[in-house]
């Protein structure tokens, strides 16, 4: 398979195509961009930047990939955006590069679906097969966990964590860290129990499931402190081996929150 670039697109001569990628009219790629295999660049988008992008993606028009991040500190160090595999990235998304202040990589990672308008700043680490619907707008340093869905026009400060498996309404604004498997909506933000039907769908069981919403109850409905219901997390733990890598992924993200939580 050969690379296919429209005759109006402009790719510097250094930049690294793999095979059967497609540039679209119009777009522009920059000279320390790579991109896998499979690609589709679509129309009119600029892709610039230490730039990574894997296999099989498909970047629709107008989009603005690996642009400095938008802090007044940076000050042109060779910072990074990372794209993995199997992508679909909407109209005018909006992914910056990372920051020296932090890890220096924005990340997105495989299998995401990413609507329009969305906005990755800089440092933003984001898993596999979330959602993204239009018009969601990340802060910097955010992390969003494996599965998540964050609603259309939903935003998050700086620093926030998402975690695996939360769905954030739309419109909501985020201003504290969400456990995984949550459900949160509002103004300001609420907990309003478990992702239980995007836990069906991605096959776990009914037990799976009552362990989880047992647990969201230690958190959000026991009068338990932070503390104590991350104890209380562990006894579950031991208590039912089965679940324990759902328990022990709500307790280690407890563990880590940076800005509290939702609650």
């Amino acid at each position: 398979m050969m690379v296919k670039i429209h005759p109006t697109a402009i790719v510097d001569p250094a930049a690294q195509l793999d095979d059967d990628v497609d540039i679209g009219a119009y777009t522009l790629i920059g000279p320390d961009v790579s991109i896998g295999a499979g690609t589709r660049v679509g129309p009119h988008v600029v892709i610039d930047g230490i730039t990574q992008i894997g296999r099989d993606n498909t970047i629709y028009q107008f989009s603005s990939i690996g642009a400095p991040p938008q802090d007044k500190k940076y000050a042109g160090e060779p910072t990074r955006l990372e794209i993995g595999d199997r992508n679909t990235i909407r109209e005018f998304c909006t992914f910056n590069r990372g920051t020296s202040q932090d890890v220096g990589v924005t990340r997105l990672g495989n299998d995401n679906w990413i609507m329009a308008y969305v906005h990755l700043a800089h440092d933003c680490q984001i898993g596999n097969h979330t959602i993204f619907a239009n018009n969601a707008q990340l802060a910097g340093h955010v992390h969003v966990g494996d599965w998540a869905i964050m609603g259309g026009f939903s935003n998050v400060h700086q620093f926030c964590k998402i975690g695996a498996h939360a769905m954030v309404g739309m419109s909501t604004s985020l201003t504290q860290d969400v456990p995984p498997f949550v459900i949160l909506s509002g103004n300001p933000a609420a907990a309003h129990g478990i992702n239980s039907e995007g836990l069906k769908r991605r096959g776990f069981s009914r037990e799976a499931i009552n362990a989880i919403r047992h647990a969201y109850k230690l958190i959000y409905k026991s009068g338990l402190t932070l503390d104590d219901a991350k104890a209380a997390l562990e006894a579950e733990e031991l208590a039912a081996p089965e679940f324990a890598p759902h328990m022990k992924l709500l307790r280690e993200f407890l563990q880590n929150v940076t800005r509290g939580i939702v609650r």
